[in-house]
């Protein structure tokens, strides 16, 4: 019943919901937005989607691939749609979906602005707008993530050493804002600089449960912190689709450097190592294996607890399946993982994956990596979208401790 509910939500929204089943806890979490869309003509009318499955089901016969429109064109192209979810902690949850997808040229990549919110009877209130503009000839590209967050958390100490029995309940409001420049340099690779700011405020903790002192307490708490700084970034992708990619490669490098005279609560720095790599797998096959390795690295300074790295916490919502969001915290974090995409059906409709991840987190700034801990599943995919190749993803996870459960997003986790 549990998935089931969550699979009604999924495809009524491209809202990303995880379910992660660590003592039946379940997380409503941020939307996971790509950063690229790149879609090349192709003949779909032998591949087959969700909306052809609904379409058949109502006998309506104007499927993208008879209208002929298989790319998204300089015309906007909008979707709004409304869903209702339930999990175990968030109970319910009422979310309102939209979407922007356009080409600034016919030259340039697809641009896209994205907002799915979300309000649960819990009371956890989530407002993510994230914007990836390319602009003509895809000189430049603006990578806008903008969110407001009154959003309820656990969180179980620093270190991939830190027990699943110390689960601390926390409460924190956040308001982000990032945006990133990035210029052609040559190719493939862009360069650029970006701001980013991070606040966090009226953050409080329950506290360990056996009465403990907990990490966060022994860690310098705050009742609120502000991290803003400078960032420079670098790119290199060369990946055939960016959400559902069946060849190629991509790389990002962006070093963070946050200056208590942009308002940050005290001064740090950071480095994030983002490299991946897709193959045909035989050769000759629709099959993909894909490898990742994402590095997270606090350089000097301590971070506000809750900036610290963490599970879960990059970008895109992808690292630790297996675990609970925030379950390992640290300054150091240095992750891989390997997953072997399949078709189940020869139209595209249905598909399925394995998995297998490794993660080491340090404690606070200046320990070294603790132990290694694994995670690893499988899973199963419904084609959403055939011309952008957008999956439903539905997996299952197992890691130590007992921990597992249901991981539920829109489109591939890397």
């Amino acid at each position: 019943m549990k998935l089931t509910l969550l699979l009604v939500a999924i495809v009524l929204s491209p809202m990303l919901i995880k379910a992660q089943d660590k003592s039946s806890t379940v997380k409503l979490t941020r939307t996971r937005i790509n950063d690229t869309l790149v879609v090349a003509r192709q003949d779909t009318s032998a591949q087959k989607d969700l909306y052809d499955v609904i379409r058949s089901i109502f006998n309506k016969k104007d499927s993208v691939a008879n209208k002929g429109i298989n790319v998204i064109g300089t015309k906007p192209v909008f979707s709004v749609l409304p869903a209702v979810g339930y999990t175990l902690q968030t109970k319910l949850a009422v979310t309102l979906s939209g979407n922007i997808a356009f080409r600034i040229a016919g030259n340039s990549r697809i641009s896209t602005i994205s907002s799915n919110s979300a309000y649960t009877q819990n009371k956890q209130i989530i407002i993510p707008v994230q914007s990836n503009i390319w602009t003509a000839g895809d000189r430049f590209n603006f990578i806008g993530d903008f969110k407001y967050y009154k959003y309820p958390q656990s969180t179980f100490g620093l270190g991939t050493n830190s027990s699943a029995a110390n689960e601390n309940p926390m409460d924190y409001t956040l308001v982000r804002f990032y945006e990133t420049i990035l210029t052609r340099i040559v190719g493939n690779l862009y360069a650029g600089a970006g701001f980013i700011y991070d606040r966090h405020y009226n953050v409080s903790e329950q506290g360990n449960p056996d009465g403990s002192p907990s990490d966060y307490s022994k860690y310098d708490p705050m009742p609120s912190t502000t991290s803003a700084g400078i960032t420079l970034n670098a790119l290199i992708d060369m990946r055939d689709n960016s959400i559902n990619p069946s060849r190629g490669f991509y790389a990002g490098v962006q070093y963070r450097d946050n200056k208590g005279f942009l308002g940050s609560t005290r001064p740090w720095t950071s480095l994030v190592i983002d490299v991946r790599k897709y193959y045909r797998f035989p050769a000759s096959s629709r099959n993909v294996i894909a490898f990742w390795s994402y590095n997270w690295l606090v350089l000097n300074g301590k971070p506000p607890y809750l900036d610290l790295p963490a599970n879960t916490w990059d970008q895109y919502n992808g690292t630790g399946r297996g675990y609970i969001q925030g379950r390992f915290r640290g300054a150091q974090m240095v992750y891989a993982e390997s997953e072997y995409r399949y078709r189940i059906t020869k139209n595209g409709l249905l598909g399925g994956v394995a998995f297998i991840n490794a993660e080491s987190f340090s404690g606070a700034p200046g320990t070294a990596l603790q132990k290694i801990q694994p995670g690893y599943g499988a899973g199963l995919r419904i084609k959403l979208n055939k011309v952008s190749k957008t999956n439903i993803a539905v997996d299952y996870g197992f890691g130590n401790q007992g921990s597992k459960g249901v991981f539920v997003t829109v489109g591939e986790i890397f």
